[in-house]
């Protein structure tokens, strides 16, 4: 199976992520016209979980409770006809929402039918969410590298700690995750069901909220090769010969839909969302789906969907 194998530390290619990732985030708010499910754009901001709290920004009014305190009342308001109403704002907090995306050996696959490897759309993925969160204020983190920080060239920084890191690992490490933060994962997910519920097990531990999203190159679903095929396992650098792959077809299928089945089943427990991203589709699909998760609104995202 052939790689296209880069050079992670080349910072020649930063430049082109960094504004592929940007280009990704100014289109959003034309695709979130065409989303029904969406209500505000990314420009408008993140903020908007659509619940009252403290804040200084208009929600909406609503009846008047008998026993809350009268100085509530909006009297202009209440004029129009014969019912008390109370003007409620909306909950605004900057929320931090920790990022990761998965930069080992087998994310570097790109097969003919993708214009682009795993790895780089995890990475403009993550570069795309970080320019949305920043724009609305929120505080975001690379897990296990960075302190949260709110900065309007978050990608930038991002770019620059995933430039420096060490030898790259699929699951980070989240000792820094607290309670009340998010955690959004971009990974192919094909390391064992074992390493990564128990992954999934220590951040749900923390009280944190968590967001799977497997990313996948288009020839790992349809697996459509026939004849003489060398397999090779880009972790292990293992290596194996098939002489009629077509007869594998059907069991590699069954095989990679119960990897699936079981992170869905992982996530819902854990009251998680997961998804599946292919990468000859486009970048923005994903992150409209993520922007309804970290809204408060992802909830049927946790069986999974195809994106």
């Amino acid at each position: 199976m052939a790689q296209v194998q880069k050079d992670i530390g080349d910072q020649a290619n930063w430049p082109n992520i960094i504004g592929e990732a940007r280009s990704v985030a100014e289109a959003l708010p034309d695709l979130l016209i065409d989303a029904s499910h969406v209500a505000n754009s990314v420009i408008a901001g993140w903020h908007g979980r659509r619940r009252a709290g403290p804040g200084e920004s208009f929600w909406q009014f609503r009846p008047f409770n008998m026993g809350e305190p009268a100085k509530r009342i909006d009297w202009r308001r209440s004029a129009r006809d014969d019912h008390l109403y109370v003007r409620e704002r909306e909950w605004e907090a900057a929320h931090t929402v920790w990022l990761w995306a998965d930069l080992s050996s087998s994310m570097a696959f790109q097969s003919r039918l993708s214009p682009v490897s795993k790895r780089d759309r995890a990475i403009v993925l993550m570069l795309a969410l970080a320019d949305m969160l920043a724009d609305s204020g929120e505080r975001i983190g690379l897990t296990g590298v960075t302190r949260p920080f709110s900065d309007r060239k978050a990608a930038e920084r991002l770019a620059g700690a995933l430039a420096h890191l060490g030898k790259p690992t699929a699951l980070p490490d989240t000792n820094g995750v607290q309670r009340f933060s998010d955690v959004v994962l971009f990974a192919d997910l094909l390391d064992p069901v074992e390493q990564i519920a128990d992954w999934v097990h220590h951040v749900a531990g923390t009280g944190a909220r968590g967001h799977l999203v497997q990313v996948l190159d288009p020839i790992e679903e349809t697996f459509p090769f026939d004849g003489r095929v060398e397999f090779l396992d880009p972790e292990s650098g293992l290596k194996l010969t098939t002489g009629r792959a077509e007869k594998w077809r059907e069991a590699y299928q069954q095989k990679l839909e119960a990897h699936r089945a079981a992170l869905r089943d992982m996530t819902r427990r854990a009251g998680w969302t997961y998804t599946v991203h292919h990468t000859d589709r486009s970048a923005a699909e994903p992150l409209l789906v993520l922007h309804s998760a970290l809204s408060g609104s992802g909830e049927a995202l946790a069986t999974g969907g195809d994106y």
